[in-house]
């Protein structure tokens, strides 16, 4: 989500314009006069609301919903960067195709969530090959590089982590018109995202490296943050350090309670199961499975598989569940195929081809 270093006029013309407010309604709602907000408007860069004003824009922003925040910063970044000129087009979209792109950017985001990767392709592949980038001006490119971060989201999922038409190639040509664009903050997005396919390719201390870097990275929100630390204690976790990787993970656990984010909470139990597992504490690890399996709040295929592939990893590492666990593996497998997860598919053969070469774990 967007966030804002200092409010100027600038930004607040920009917020009022993406929730599609008046400057009496956007008054209304921020509970300042009207000709606060004219004032700002004519100013622009040149002036700052005061501190309170700040904060009172700050909660603004963060209550908005995800399309407010892409019409935020859409706006923005059709503004030219100080002692930049701006793009003069030749051809190019008017502004009824950015405001189509954006409502397809949307909606890419919803059905990539449900895992309907051929409609997500769909709508993304329309915009990104209707131009040239030579022919979009700032906002256009903005539009480009959040369309092509879809697309390397999509690849993940999909598991084409590596090579051409890959999530790296996706996600490194993102970073670079994020870069050209000079927003900080989504180039460190895009950072933390290549970190996870760095993990993903089983490249576990690098990714681990990577994930621990930006846990301090002012450029990412306190969330990102908290979701990098976590991802350092699935890395670790991943590579054998299972004890550290679970005080790592109840580290971030513990920002996510703070921030109130339930379903990344929720998540952080997951990974703190499997690291239990890892560990040999089966019943640590299905004390924490149980908590991830009943708060869990999204319902997306992905998350299904995630979870589910958990918990018969789990129920197969103890002799007196291994059949429910080849059994939820199985129903798992199916479902991952079905919406073409080929990288789950993977992860959950490698938990059945190694299941019976290993000693059974007992419970604690």
């Amino acid at each position: 989500m967007a966030s804002v270093h200092e409010w100027t006029g600038l930004e607040a013309a920009a917020l009022r314009k993406a929730l599609r407010l008046s400057v009496r309604g956007f008054a209304q709602r921020l509970g300042v006069a009207e000709r606060t907000i004219s004032k700002w408007e004519a100013l622009g860069a040149a002036t700052h609301p005061r501190p309170d004003t700040q904060a009172i824009l700050d909660t603004a922003l963060s209550q908005a919903d995800a399309a407010v925040h892409l019409r935020f910063e859409t706006e923005l970044s059709g503004r030219p960067h100080p002692g930049k000129a701006a793009r003069v087009l030749q051809a190019g979209p008017r502004l009824w195709d950015y405001e189509s792109w954006a409502e397809d950017i949307e909606r890419a985001a919803i059905t990539l969530s449900r895992q309907n990767f051929g409609l997500t392709e769909q709508l993304l592949s329309r915009w990104l090959t209707r131009w040239p980038t030579r022919d979009l001006d700032d906002k256009g490119l903005y539009l480009f590089a959040r369309s092509t971060t879809l697309v390397g989201d999509l690849r993940r999922d999909q598991g084409a982590l590596l090579g051409s038409a890959s999530a790296h190639q996706s996600y490194s040509a993102a970073r670079t018109m994020f870069a050209q664009l000079e927003i900080p903050r989504r180039i460190a997005q895009i950072e933390l995202s290549l970190a996870v396919v760095t993990e993903m390719s089983g490249q576990h201390n690098s990714a681990a490296g990577q994930y621990e870097q930006l846990t301090a990275d002012d450029r990412l929100s306190r969330r990102d943050r908290a979701r990098a630390r976590l991802w350092v204690g699935t890395a670790l976790s991943k590579n054998g350090n299972h004890d550290y990787a679970a005080s790592v993970m109840q580290a971030a656990s513990r920002d996510f309670e703070d921030l109130s984010e339930v379903e990344d909470w929720s998540v952080a139990q997951q990974k703190l199961a499997l690291a239990h597992r890892g560990a040999g504490d089966l019943s640590a690890a299905l004390h924490f499975i149980d908590i991830a399996r009943s708060t869990s709040v999204l319902d997306s295929p992905m998350q299904r598989v995630r979870l589910d592939t958990a918990h018969g990893h789990i129920l197969l590492s103890d002799p007196a569940t291994t059949a429910d666990g080849l059994a939820v593996l199985a129903a798992t497998a199916e479902l991952a195929a079905k919406y073409g997860m080929s990288h789950q598919l993977q992860s959950i053969d490698g938990i059945r081809r190694n299941y019976g070469r290993q000693p059974a774990l007992g419970r604690r």
